[in-house]
């Protein structure tokens, strides 16, 4: 039996469900054969709590629930946050009065690469690392 925590897990679409998220990618990347620094972890667990923030705001409904699935490896990172809409994020122009809209700026800053697939059901937001 392998140890450590499942390599993807469902979390409930609701805001708490976020630290969750992050948490459990941090567990999973902390389990993986790795050489990644402690910034390198860090900066995952942030952009995973973007992808999980964005799913809770724009990617279910009250009810719904999202997955997070992490694959990672030597020197390699793959997060993904699958939702149940189709509705694409996209990068919004940075403004110093907007509270909301810089997720994905930090994510287009700390990934090596990121993007969006489509699902029979809904969509795949993903980054990468390494």
């Amino acid at each position: 039996m392998p140890e450590g925590p499942p390599p993807q897990k469902r979390f409930a679409g609701a805001p708490e469900s976020v630290r969750a998220a992050r948490d459990y990618v941090r567990d999973i990347v902390n389990a993986a054969p790795h050489t990644l620094t402690p910034d390198q972890v860090n900066d995952i667990r942030l952009v995973a709590c973007e992808l999980a923030t964005n799913a809770v705001r724009y990617g279910t409904e009250p009810g719904d629930s999202f997955l997070v699935k992490v694959v990672a490896g030597p020197g390699t990172v793959r997060v993904e946050v699958h939702d149940p809409t189709r509705r694409r994020p996209r990068l919004r122009p940075e403004s110093e009065g907007r509270r909301r809209g810089r997720g994905l700026h930090i994510v287009e800053a700390l990934a090596t690469a990121w993007g969006v697939d489509d699902r029979p059901l809904g969509k795949v937001v993903w980054a990468e690392f390494g």
